[in-house]
């Protein structure tokens, strides 16, 4: 049984599920001594995935480190996304990938997929490589001057949860996201679509033909990463999931 105590100490530091945190902490410590280090970084305001070490993201545990980028449960509609595309022996970029959690998940998903991870924070690089299947597959760098030359016209997925948050809006962000999460994950320029205009920019080149360019995004923003896809000459649509309040908009490069 969960100690009430522990229960109530969550909760009186703003915790809303404090019983389920409760749980999931006191299975994550080995030791009394860690238990309470667990519960000290909870209460100061980590968030409960750095805390644990892991985030629970399309039926995977993901490795989570502190300082690094959590995957959400709205960007797992861009996992489904670009598994409904993809198939055995089809290679996909996940491109800004933080803890590498998409690139996990649609491997997860589609079995025999190649997949390659770029981030230009080395903290989520180290971390992505702990969730990335296949050596040499998690790279640094920005965009796409990470990624190995070869790779260009090759890739038949590009998958992007680049970050989108306009900089006036990252000090309205929960603290846990803003004070614990790099600022390089959160802020996307005035409008937000700073980082996403240079992801689809370039990405005809790294595109095979047919290939597909998925881009997460707000419901608000969406129009506009449409336009900033079509202006680079591919085919945009948006797809939307109500169920877990996502966005995404899907790039075509002609055949």
């Amino acid at each position: 049984m969960t100690d009430p105590t522990l229960v109530a100490r969550l909760r009186a530091a703003g915790c809303v599920f404090a019983e389920d945190e409760a749980e999931l902490i006191t299975a994550e410590a080995t030791s009394a001594a860690q238990l309470e280090s667990l519960v000290r970084r909870r209460i100061g305001g980590e968030p409960l995935e750095q805390v644990l070490g892991w985030a629970a993201f399309d039926g995977l545990r993901i490795a989570v480190e502190p300082g690094v980028f959590v995957p959400r449960r709205r960007t797992e509609l861009l996992v489904r996304e670009a598994a409904a595309i993809l198939s055995e022996g089809d290679t996909v970029l996940d491109l800004c990938c933080g803890s590498g959690a998409v690139a996990a998940a649609v491997h997860a998903r589609v079995p025999g997929v190649a997949v390659f991870a770029a981030d230009i924070d080395p903290a989520a690089v180290h971390c992505a490589r702990r969730n990335v299947p296949g050596p040499g597959a998690v790279f640094e760098g920005d965009l796409y001057s990470a990624l190995p030359r070869e790779l260009m016209g090759r890739v038949d997925v590009i998958a992007v949860n680049a970050p989108y948050v306009p900089t006036e809006a990252i000090d309205l962000m929960p603290p846990e996201a803003r004070l614990h999460e790099p600022t390089v994950a959160l802020d996307g320029g005035e409008d937000g679509l700073d980082i996403q205009r240079r992801v689809a920019e370039q990405a005809p080149e790294w595109l095979a033909p047919g290939g597909d360019l998925l881009i997460e995004t707000s419901r608000r923003q969406a129009p506009v990463t449409v336009e900033i896809m079509e202006t680079c000459g591919l085919v945009a649509r948006i797809v939307r999931s109500e169920d877990i309040d996502a966005t995404i908009v899907i790039g075509s490069v002609a055949r």
